[in-house]
């Protein structure tokens, strides 16, 4: 029955685009594979992301995975909570003073005072903490993949608070810290496996363009589709000469392996659902990108999250990194 359902819908997807002979005969020769490869090219087109995206809240992107995002402006020692409300749309909630890193500038090293420039997931909290740090901390992903990418160091990049027998102060040595009742009510009005941290020196970047994320939808599924159709040659022009994987692997070792992937031929399904495509602050035309891939060929299956960072350039994304 799902089978049927699918059919039909494949078949009226098309009839804005081909004739009804047209579509049918392609069935009749080729089955609905050749269908679904109609459909692959189509995602890979501005045309549908620019419609898809009209009525979209691109506040801060595109963004599938979270409800909450919060913004951390280093400057001006503040951080705001956003919130999704039922129109699917971000609203401010909440705007708390902050206490941030020493220093100003992107985070480099080890105690070098600073806090990160970047977007962080929050990985865990913490609810047994000094009481330098208030009732609990939550951790950030610092480093991040881009982080990494660039050779940045350091950990221990937390939201916290502030102490309840001691004296602080009024700098961090690169965490972000709040008052303690900010500090409970984010607690209480926070789901942390759906909140995004945003940190930039200035206001985060918001109402994102969105010629330019359909730009960057669209390449994304043009690299989706040239692995599913083993296109190599196109599949490696997704990629910057400067690319480094997540493991250390350069352009030139990255390439040779993936040939070797792709003449196998194999027959390959990748979905890719939950997908955030967000401006990465401190940059121009740089972005990051995940989202959850389930993938499965003759050889191979995996489901899990992904991570791209791609840069823009003559409307086309070339992936600076990946995990």
């Amino acid at each position: 029955m799902q089978n049927k359902f699918y059919i039909v819908f494949t078949l009226l997807f098309f009839h804005q685009f081909l004739s009804a002979d047209n579509i049918l005969t392609d069935y009749r020769l080729n089955g609905i594979a050749n269908l679904e490869q109609h459909m692959d090219k189509e995602l890979s087109k501005t045309d549908y992301w620019n419609e898809f995206l009209q009525n979209k809240d691109t506040t801060f992107g595109y963004i599938e995975s979270y409800s909450n995002i919060l913004t951390c402006n280093k400057n001006k020692s503040r951080l705001c909570m956003y919130k999704k409300n039922k129109n699917e749309t971000y609203q401010l909630h909440k705007q708390y003073n902050a206490f941030t890193g020493k220093n100003k500038g992107e985070k480099h090293r080890e105690g070098d005072l600073k806090t990160p420039i970047g977007i962080y997931d929050i990985t865990r909290k913490l609810s047994n903490v000094d009481s330098f740090y208030g009732p609990l901390a939550f951790v950030t992903s610092y480093p991040n993949t881009y982080d990494k990418y660039q050779n940045r160091e350091g950990h221990g990049i937390w939201i916290h608070g502030l102490p309840t027998d001691q004296q602080r102060d009024n700098f961090t040595k690169g965490c972000i810290a709040i008052n303690n009742n900010s500090l409970e009510y984010l607690n209480e009005n926070i789901d942390i496996t759906q909140t995004l941290l945003i940190i930039n020196s200035e206001d985060v970047e918001k109402n994102i363009s969105k010629n330019k994320l359909s730009l960057v939808l669209a390449n994304l599924f043009a690299w989706r589709y040239s692995w599913i159709y083993n296109d190599i040659e196109s599949y490696l022009q997704f990629y910057s000469e400067q690319f480094k994987r997540f493991d250390g692997k350069d352009y030139n070792s990255f390439t040779r392996y993936k040939k070797r992937i792709f003449r196998k031929k194999e027959d390959k399904k990748i979905l890719i659902t939950n997908i955030n495509v967000i401006p990465y602050p401190g940059t121009s035309d740089l972005y990051k990108i995940s989202f959850k891939e389930s993938y499965k060929s003759d050889s191979f299956e995996f489901t899990g999250n992904k991570i791209l960072i791609v840069e823009l350039k003559n409307k086309q994304i070339k992936i600076l990194t990946e995990k």
